[in-house]
């Protein structure tokens, strides 16, 4: 199904780049751009699946979403000609508000949390002809994240480990339920933003409350049912790194790179230049560039 998907998304979605470099501690990395993708993260394939292997084409969209998926839904609205509706809490950056307004989405803003924007979502999801666009925690969802993997591994086939920030785990479900087990999978969240280290904790997903730098686009408050049984199933490794050195990986990644990326699409990098991931052949996900550049400049 996922060289399905990514046949059928080749028409919708960029095949991002890759980037090798060399980190201050001597490590290198291949980093896997898909901060270029439409709409400025990786949500844009899990968006486009969803929609374009739906039963029926829906007459109205509808998302909750910290400000990344809410953008891929409203650039897939537009792309796609449906009328598109986006629940966002508080929380959300005023960068992502405006840009998911430009989509022509309609955006309203409730609750302080993602949970409280997925809630109003699911009311308004009760209409006929409307299809409800889970940030991270729909079948659908994971499978068009899942390209992100396979492309890489086309790209790379040399890795050895892939590292991969966790919010609800849409992404990192996608990627270890895609890559061979002989490739080491490692999901990375801030202290603040920690589901799945919190998941691991108890034995089962848990609440937790999102904060920090990293908050408007790792903040869902529960890891996904979806994420807890891939991850679980491969053992997949979680490291916590903080919010300095987030915006540590992101400033070097600007002064060495001229690479914008939003604080949550830098924590993947901040844990191999921490030196907490070791592989010969390590590749990184940077996931997301929707963020305002004039504290790099």
């Amino acid at each position: 199904m996922l060289r399905r998907a990514q046949a059928v998304l080749a028409e919708h979605v960029r095949r991002t780049p890759l980037l090798c470099v060399t980190l201050p501690n001597k490590i290198e990395a291949t980093l896997k751009l898909e901060c270029l993708q439409h709409s400025g993260s990786f949500k844009a394939r899990g968006a486009f699946w969803s929609v374009l292997s739906a039963p029926e084409r829906p007459s109205r969209l509808v998302a909750a979403s910290g400000g990344n998926h809410g953008l891929a839904v409203g650039y897939v609205g537009r792309a796609l000609g449906i009328a598109t509706q986006v629940f966002v809490p508080t929380i959300a950056s005023p960068v992502k508000i405006e840009a998911i307004k430009a989509t022509g989405a309609e955006v309203i803003q409730v609750g302080e949390n993602y949970a409280a924007a997925l809630a109003a979502s699911q009311e308004a999801a009760a209409m006929p002809g409307v299809l409800a666009l889970h940030a991270y925690d729909a079948p659908a969802t994971v499978a068009g994240q899942a390209t992100l993997a396979v492309e890489f591994l086309d790209q790379a086939p040399e890795l050895d480990t892939v590292v991969v920030a966790v919010g609800g785990g849409g992404l990192i479900a996608g990627v270890a339920s895609a890559l061979p087990t002989s490739v080491r999978v490692v999901g990375v969240e801030t202290d603040g933003c920690a589901t799945y280290s919190a998941a691991q904790a108890a034995g089962q997903p848990t609440q937790i409350s999102p904060r920090g730098v990293a908050a408007d686009a790792l903040g869902a408050s529960v890891i996904g049912e979806i994420a807890w049984r891939a991850l679980s199933a491969r053992s997949v490794e979680s490291i916590l790194v903080s919010d300095e050195q987030a915006m540590a990986a992101r400033r070097w990644l600007w002064d060495n790179c001229r690479i914008v990326v939003e604080p949550a699409g830098a924590v993947a990098l901040a844990a191999v230049m921490a030196g907490a991931v070791s592989g010969d052949r390590v590749g990184v996900v940077l996931c997301g560039s929707n963020t305002d550049p004039s504290d790099l400049v």
